[in-house]
């Protein structure tokens, strides 16, 4: 019997798939799916396994210091034990074992856990290892056909990331959050390699605030040819600067005006200057992952969003595995094949066979060139539509057509520069047309706009139609967008291609950030601030690349383990002396920014400050700072964490509350003002539940946390209710429920009404549509069948389960869905 070990359960299921030719059987062990067929076992892990933590003896944050854990032993445990205990089970039985984890230093290291587990309950069995990057059929026969050894140097650095990272972040954690007295929940959280990524956007952050803006002048001109029909078009003024550049901004307001008075008084400006030019576009180079996720973002997904998607399109055996440096594919790609591939499809076959029309395929390359993975692209096995979300697909397309802009013509330009001249005062006019399409034709997210400007002559005198003045200021830099900071990381070392998006992630998941582009919040600054002043190798990114190539060492054999991460421990024992003496001062600097960053404003009732505080069953409120003298409280909303504005509120002088859940944020306002605005609205009709007997209506109410229902006047002798939309004016129509009596109801939010109809009538086919996909779960935003699927292998098979579940346990559980998006799906239910 041979047991086959891959990295999750629907690699297993697929891979199963191709060695069977579809035949395999499956049951379940220990919840564990097992998919079996002619003398073969496959399973799926979930990730990693097995966890690296401290003794026991060592989770007392009061009973031991943060520098004992520098040097202090680490173990392996079990974080799936169902999963291990099967792996057990299953490897007892086995004559040979083959380990088809994912191709990278993360899915080595996974491979190596599977390894220990079969060598502690057989010894001698045989193992092997198969490589793959697309999970195809030809690809994966040809692994099984070609089996090899497992790369103990990879699984090392992958091993050695895990325990520097362990390391680096407990002790620091640890020690900023005693420092400020912040634990449980609200512990203050420190990273190796997130630490210097949060530098970066608060940096950033930095250099916008402290931006000076300055004043300056744009001149503009409406230019026509002299003739009736003649269109016009755009001319811009400009001077040569001191170094004899081209220069249009005008700095100084006297000067703008006297050129503007010129231009105005001019009936004409005669042409100079006519220069005309082509210009080739190449087509883009491959994906590797920045770029793919950099692609994924112009178009609107997360960093999270696109390699989670892409993750589940590699599985299935769409596209090749998408975490990979390699801009340059393999000798072994025939372009024309895949191509071939995609003739005949609806939606990707017209340009296919147009591509296939060429005299040579060439594909463009790109500097980096490695032998582990290719660049990301099709495999030629193509989704129906019904087998994949809509997102999934607009993924995939994406990943087909950047292959095939790769073998496109490169696209051609042709640009004209006009320059004209009214009195002493030039104007130029830059047009440019698409004279070949190329690649654009097949890769339709770039842009391809046209500027006119007609075809003139030196010497040929135009009309100026109008001429304007513009005043602008100098803008600050912009904040990083998700793809240019992941672009950014890359360039300085930080992290890697397989950890850059998990790292942007925990940020927004820890509250250091919020929105996009993210933004860092007050304790984002605080804890940067700390580290700056008394560690600030903690978020240096030198420090971190140099771990980073370290752990390459590892992976290429020049460097052991064992090395590196005592030279990783022997840096922190230098950042923990440098500590050691300020520790009061950072405690006190930390709780002065955590309360800075929760207080809204003044007590009504006592003058103390209102701070957002959480209750020990770990939902947020706000609470006075006099307590226990002042009891007075706000409620917030149920779902999310709050973040305070530094917008105020006229009436009572707090700051208004967003409340984030992930990206998916919305602004609560002012508690107070929320608080004021409950009670009871317009009575709808008579309840069904007490209206007969005891004459209970049905009246919209706003809860003071912000949160609407229809319900009945007599609450709490009467529980009925129904749900309504937390935002929009609710319209309370004249048209009436037949079946019911009540009256229909329109939401006003955004630029369409939302018909809501009867309230009733509404949540009843709410109830049905939840029946009839067999779970309420399928009713949020983004789950469908397939992640349904996955939360309830997790035990999570409704809203209420979801609700009640911590994102982080279920981020933790379920491969692909991130906390972020549990809080998203909370948020909306």
């Amino acid at each position: 019997m041979e047991l086959i070990i891959t990295e999750k359960d629907n690699a297993a299921r697929r891979i199963a798939d191709i060695l069977s030719g579809g035949t395999y059987d499956s049951s379940r062990e220990n919840g564990v799916n097992v998919y079996e067929w002619g003398g073969k076992r496959c399973v799926g892990l979930s990730g990693h396994v097995v966890g690296v933590d401290f003794p026991p003896e060592y989770s007392d944050w009061r009973d031991v210091e943060p520098v004992e854990l520098i040097d202090a032993s680490i173990e392996k445990t079990p974080t799936k034990e169902n999963i291990v205990a099967t792996l057990r089970i299953l490897a007892r039985r086995a004559e040979r074992v083959t380990i088809a984890t994912d191709y990278d230093r993360e899915g080595e290291l996974i491979g190596k856990e599977a390894y220990d587990i079969v060598r502690d309950v057989d010894e001698d069995v045989p193992i092997r290892r198969v490589r793959f990057s697309s999970i195809t059929e030809n690809e994966v026969q040809s692994a099984f056909d070609d089996p090899d050894d497992l790369d103990f140097d990879l699984a090392a650095a992958g091993e050695a990331r895990q325990i520097i990272d362990l390391v680096w972040g407990a002790a620091l954690t640890r020690f900023l959050s005693l420092s400020a007295g912040q634990l449980g929940n609200d512990f203050i959280s420190v990273g190796r390699v997130q630490s210097p990524t949060l530098k970066l956007i608060v940096d950033r952050e930095r250099e916008i605030e402290a931006f000076d803006p300055e004043d300056y002048w744009e001149l503009f001109a409406d230019l026509q040819k002299r003739r009736d029909d003649a269109e016009t078009f755009d001319a811009q003024y400009f001077y040569y600067d001191e170094d004899d550049n081209e220069a249009e901004r005008v700095w100084e307001e006297s000067i703008a005006e006297d050129v503007y008075g010129t231009l105005s008084s001019a009936d004409a400006a005669t042409v100079v200057d006519v220069n005309r030019r082509t210009r080739t576009d190449a087509p883009p180079t491959p994906f590797n992952t920045t770029q793919f996720i950099r692609a994924a973002g112009a178009i609107g997904y997360s960093a999270q969003r696109a390699m989670s998607i892409a993750e589940d399109l590699y599985t299935a055996g769409y596209i090749t595995y998408p975490r990979t440096d390699n801009t340059v594919y393999p000798d072994d790609l025939e372009p024309d094949e895949l191509l071939d591939e995609f003739v005949g499809h609806p939606t990707l076959g017209e340009d296919a066979e147009a591509l296939l029309e060429a005299d040579e395929i060439r594909p463009t390359e790109g500097d980096e060139e490695t032998t582990d993975h290719p660049p990301i692209h099709p495999t030629g096995e193509i989704p129906s539509r019904g087998d994949v979300s809509d997102d999934e697909w607009e993924i995939f397309e994406l990943v087909v057509r950047r292959f095939y802009a790769t073998v496109a013509d490169a696209a051609v330009w042709e640009h004209l520069k006009v320059v004209a001249e009214a009195g002493e005062h030039r104007l130029k006019a830059n047009g440019k047309r698409l004279v070949e399409p190329g690649y654009h034709e097949v890769y339709p997210y770039f842009s391809t706009t046209e500027n006119y400007v007609p075809d003139v002559e030196e010497g040929e005198e135009l009309s100026i139609e109008t001429v304007d003045l513009e005043e602008k200021q100098t803008q600050p830099p912009r904040r990083y967008g998700q793809s240019r900071l992941i672009e950014t990381m890359e360039e300085m070392g930080i992290g890697t291609k397989a950890t850059r998006h998990d790292i942007l992630e925990k940020l927004y998941d820890r509250g250091y950030v919020e929105g996009d582009p993210p933004r860092p919040t007050r304790l984002a600054r605080a804890v940067v601030e700390a580290a700056e002043s008394y560690a600030d190798r903690v978020v240096s990114e030198e420090m971190t690349a140099q771990l980073e190539a370290d752990m390459d060492a590892i992976a290429s054999g020049e460097a052991d383990l064992s090395e590196v991460t005592d030279e990783s421990r022997e840096m922190l024992e230098e950042i923990f002396a440098n500590l050691a003496d300020s520790r009061e001062e950072i405690g006190d600097h930390l709780r002065k920014s955590l309360k800075d960053d929760k207080r809204l404003g003044p007590c009504p009732e006592c003058g103390e400050d209102l701070l957002v505080r959480r209750s020990r069953h770990g939902s947020y409120f706000v609470g006075c700072d006099g307590y226990p003298d002042c009891e007075f409280t706000l409620p917030l909303p149920s779902t999310g964490k709050p973040l305070i504005l530094e917008s105020e509120c006229d009436e009572h002088g707090l700051n208004e509350v967003k409340m984030l859940a992930g990206r998916q944020t919305f602004v609560h306002g002012c508690p107070l003002c929320k608080s004021e605005e409950a009670g009871e609205g317009p009575v709808l009709g008579e309840c069904p539940d007490c209206g007969e007997e005891h004459d209970g209506e049905l009246a919209i109410k706003t809860l003071q946390s912000g949160s609407r229902l229809v319900g009945c006047t007599r609450y709490p002798d009467c529980d009925y209710s129904l749900p309504l939309p937390r935002r929009g004016e609710i319209e309370v129509t004249e048209m009436r429920c037949e079946e019911h009596d009540l009256p229909e109801l329109v939401v006003h939010s955004g630029d369409e009404p939302w018909e809501l109809g009867c309230p009733i009538c509404n949540y009843r086919e709410f109830q049905a549509r939840e029946s009839d996909s067999g779970s309420d779960l399928e009713s949020l935003d983004g789950i469908g069948a397939k992640t349904v699927e996955k939360l309830a292998e997790a035990g999570i098979e409704s809203i209420d389960d979801l609700t009640e579940a911590d994102p982080d346990d279920v981020a933790d559980d379920v491969e692909g869905i991130s906390a972020d998006r549990v809080r998203n799906w909370q948020a909306e239910a």
